[in-house]
């Protein structure tokens, strides 16, 4: 049997617990006190389980606010953490687990989880950085045996203290800044570069790049590889085919079609993720340019080989990166002491007829 419950998470400041009908107000939660304490959900928790390093004053903040508010930890969370047992529950933590690329990964995950008989929690930061941390922290004070982040913020060096305490932790898409862990990724870099070197030996100069968030290192490595192949081009590309920080298929679009419609349009594209190669899509047919104007797209989607010309892609294999991951997720947790690893998955072109369209005469 599989489990799965998708948690499509969304944090927000707590409001105050409201009186149900019986007159009597619902159970305190941690992350109520730790927004009335002015503390992390993580400093409760350690204050509650009497754990180390925690400040005195904390201590004091934390007691006082659970004593306002006639909070009462849960015994068997913390009877858990103590005696070490597992819960048969792993986490993901998504930038968007919608995204068809992250669906696959879960999916993958869920295939390895259900033979072992784990549920899997999932959660998205609906393209908030700063969400990274407290959900991970939800997810710690939950008492999930392990997670799979999928890095978005700057660094993750406060993962060290929940790794510390037995938290096992996998990453996909991209390796963690500031802590060492098992990583599952593909090689962006190279394989941008070899799909731009494609459209130029067919003969285009005038390459877009249209990229992701910038801040984030796939995108980085996307734009980099893209550079790669046209810093060794005869031609070099002016700044104004490079359009970065896309966030969503809408912009994509809009982005697109200024730059076909610009003065001197790009003959080719190369769309860095999948919701820009959609949002391109749509700019391309909508003037009507699509079998004029190359594209080739970075990560697969739905319906891509059915449109004429089908998109060129650069195809990862996002369900085996989901596999991997929680095979190296349960092997952590067999054997917390193992030597960090990283596995980069093998990605491939896959051309439809997108990618083969050579410039005007």
């Amino acid at each position: 049997m599989q489990y799965s419950v998708f948690v499509m998470t969304t944090l927000s400041s707590p409001q105050p617990p409201l009186e149900g009908p019986s007159g009597h107000r619902p159970r305190s939660t941690m992350r109520e006190v730790a927004a009335l304490a002015g503390v992390s959900l993580k400093t409760v928790s350690r204050v509650v389980n009497r754990e180390p390093g925690v400040s005195a004053e904390l201590v004091i903040r934390v007691e006082r606010a659970a004593a306002q508010l006639d909070f009462r930890p849960n015994l068997t969370a913390a009877n858990l953490r103590r005696s070490g047992q597992r819960t048969a529950t792993i986490g993901l933590v998504f930038e968007d687990v919608s995204n068809p690329f992250f669906a696959s990964i879960l999916r993958g995950v869920e295939e390895v989880a259900a033979q072992r008989g784990v549920a899997v929690f999932a959660a998205s930061l609906d393209e908030d950085q700063s969400q990274e941390q407290q959900i991970v922290e939800a997810f710690s004070s939950r008492r999930v045996d392990g997670l799979i982040l999928a890095p978005t913020a700057v660094e993750q060096g406060y993962l060290a203290n929940e790794m510390r305490s037995g938290l096992a932790m996998a990453f996909v898409d991209r390796a963690p800044r500031g802590v060492e862990g098992d990583v599952i990724v593909t090689n962006n870099r190279a394989a941008t570069r070899d799909a731009v070197q494609q459209l130029i030996e067919f003969g285009h100069q005038r390459i877009a790049f249209i990229g992701g968030v910038s801040a984030l290192p796939t995108a980085e490595d996307r734009y980099n590889g893209y550079l790669d192949a046209m810093m060794a081009a005869p031609a070099r590309v002016p700044g104004d085919y490079v359009v970065r920080d896309i966030r969503t298929m809408a912009q994509a679009e809009k982005s697109v079609t200024e730059l076909l419609t610009s003065a001197q349009p790009p003959t080719a594209l190369f769309t860095a993720q999948n919701l820009i190669s959609m949002g391109a899509v749509r700019a391309l047919r909508a003037l009507s340019v699509e079998k004029s104007t190359a594209q080739i797209g970075f990560d697969d989607f739905e319906l891509a080989d059915v449109l004429n010309p089908g998109v060129t892609v650069v195809a990862q294999d996002p369900r085996r990166i989901g596999r991997l991951a929680a095979e190296a997720l349960f092997a952590r947790l067999a054997d917390p002491t193992r030597q960090p690893f990283t596995t980069v998955v093998p990605s491939a072109v896959i051309s439809r007829g997108s990618g083969e369209i050579p410039p005007p005469p």
